[in-house]
């Protein structure tokens, strides 16, 4: 299983160079992946396309970079760009976001998520497989675009895939899952279980994870408590958290010693994740610096 560690989301950098900052030293720690999410500071995909510059292996992907404000044309173009300009170390991730920034915010409808979805993949992965996109569907209606982006290859795509309809999409149509506030029980019984019976049999599965090393479990819960509140709360985000049996996001948070985390991070392997995405939570000064320290040990 691939381990990466979630950087830039949180605030915590003050500039774009902090944020490359975290993806150079994730990359020296020995971690397979860095993941950015698109939020409200910088744009995901671009600055993954200048963390490319300033590393040379470790793989990079947007978790997630939010579909309705982006024609699915202009979203491939510049995701084979960055492809291109990393080496093709790129995986574009997806998603819907939610009613409130989409609809509340953005003012665009929210009101048929899952067909809106599919109709942006009918356009965005035959160009993320170089081929030519023709669709007529009733939100999107591409004719004969196609992208030639010397060095881009076969581009990467998997979608923030929780609920029934979105999990099928997923198994459907393209590469996999990333997934967040998914907690193991639900993770196995019904992310694994719903794609594995839409007929996808090696689907790219990313686990994010709130995690921390510390010897200061119930201080570090409470923190945790405190930053990701909101998740315990948006729609999408709180169905996984009653399937887990979870008043909120602290309590499917790995938080605990070296054993504690290693064995929780294999359980996540051994049911058949891919990729682990750490977001390691800042309960204090050096919390980032000794978590990301143990996620390299894995990799030795």
């Amino acid at each position: 299983m691939n381990i990466g560690m979630m950087i830039g989301a949180d605030g915590a950098s003050a500039s774009i160079d902090g944020v490359i900052a975290k993806a150079v030293e994730a990359e020296a720690a020995g971690l397979d992946n860095v993941w950015l999410a698109n939020i409200f500071s910088f744009d995901a995909i671009t600055t993954l396309a200048l963390i490319g510059q300033k590393t040379s292996r470790i793989g990079l992907g947007t978790a997630v970079t939010p579909t309705y404000p982006r024609h699915p044309t202009a979203i491939a173009q510049q995701a084979l760009t960055t492809a291109a300009a990393t080496g093709n170390r790129f995986t574009l991730g997806i998603g819907l976001s939610h009613k409130v920034v989409i609809e509340d915010m953005f003012g665009l409808s929210y009101a048929k998520p899952a067909k809106h979805m599919r109709e942006y993949l009918s356009v965005l992965m035959p160009l993320a497989r170089g081929e030519q996109a023709n669709f007529d569907g009733d939100e999107y209606r591409v004719h004969g675009v196609a992208f030639d982006i010397p060095g881009a290859e076969r581009l990467p795509v998997v979608i923030a895939a929780l609920g029934p309809q979105m999990l099928k999409i997923a198994a459907e149509m393209c590469d996999g899952t990333n997934t967040w506030m998914v907690g193991p029980k639900t993770m196995d019984s019904h992310i694994l279980a719903s794609l594995k019976a839409a007929g996808q049999d090696a689907p790219r599965i990313v686990a994010g994870m709130p995690i921390v090393l510390t010897n200061k479990v119930d201080e570090a819960r409470a923190a945790i408590a405190e930053q990701l509140t909101i998740y315990g709360q948006l729609p999408s985000y709180r169905a996984m958290l009653d399937r887990e049996g979870a008043a909120g996001p602290a309590d499917i948070a790995i938080v605990g010693d070296e054993n504690t985390l290693r064995g929780e991070i294999k359980r996540f392997e051994d049911m058949g994740v891919t990729d682990f995405n750490a977001a390691i939570a800042g309960v204090d000064e050096d919390a980032t610096a000794r978590t990301l320290e143990f996620l390299g040990s894995m990799k030795g």
